[in-house]
């Protein structure tokens, strides 16, 4: 029978209690088949990872493997907080809170990018294990020198991560979408003769952007426009001491 969550997101700590030492020495350890979750999930996408099929990997049975990752809804949170746990933590090089709050951004949607499936996990367990920990603590230091309280520093912090989850969503590959550069630039004169005069500001705005992007949506212009928009909406947060300005 598996340990509990909450000690196998904590397996490595001396405290976590052991699965005990009577028996043979098991072929796999709870680490081990969860850096192999992490390599299928990684190569083709969550629903590839089964408790079977990373079984039939490892070369032990299903039961064998559910002794050491409780479920499969267990192992993804293990796995989510691997992941998070290898994630490259470098020092803040930037005075300015905005230029650390572009720094964590950046890096979220780079995570997302190394590992996609990310998107498909909404488990708020994943919150409890020390890889997920360290990443949120080193995440809330880009605000420091601010005079943000704890609640709002938890929230500015919450409002860049979702934007940043919903930008990588836009920019997920898809390998069953068309190349929309591709037809934008094939259809879209055809386009503007079906739509003659109809819905002449849908037409003037979408010409003038799709001039400047070359494309009928480009994911680096609304990174940059939206993440601006999210610095300039914290803008008034941090500088008024978490109480923001009512006019």
């Amino acid at each position: 029978m598996a340990r509990d969550l909450i000690d196998l997101l904590w397996r490595e700590h001396p405290d976590a209690p052991t699965g005990g030492s009577r028996g043979p020495k098991a072929k796999v350890t709870t680490s081990s088949a969860v850096d192999a979750a992490v390599t299928v999930a990684d190569a083709e996408g969550l629903d590839a990872v089964t408790i079977r099929r990373l079984a039939t990997d490892l070369g032990i049975s299903a039961m064998a493997l559910y002794t050491h990752v409780g479920s499969r809804d267990d192992l993804i949170v293990l796995m989510v907080d691997e992941v998070h746990a290898r994630q490259s933590r470098p020092p803040y090089e930037f005075p300015s809170w905005r230029d650390r709050v572009r720094q964590v951004a950046g890096a979220e949607l780079e995570h997302y990018a190394a590992h996609w499936w990310l998107l498909d996990v909404d488990d708020q367990r994943t919150a409890l294990g020390p890889g997920t920990i360290a990443k949120y603590d080193h995440e809330l230091h880009a605000f420091d020198g601010t005079s943000l309280g704890d609640t709002d520093r938890d929230a500015a912090l919450t409002f860049v991560a979702d934007f940043v989850r919903g930008a990588a969503r836009a920019r997920r590959p898809d390998p069953h979408a068309a190349d929309m550069g591709e037809a934008w630039a094939r259809w879209n004169e055809r386009l503007a003769h079906y739509l003659g005069d109809d819905h002449p500001l849908a037409q003037r705005v979408g010409a003038a952007a799709g001039a400047e992007m070359n494309a009928a949506y480009s994911p680096h212009h609304a990174w940059e426009f939206g993440l601006q928009r999210v610095l300039d909406g914290l803008e008034p947060l941090v500088s008024n001491g978490g109480v923001p300005t009512i006019r």
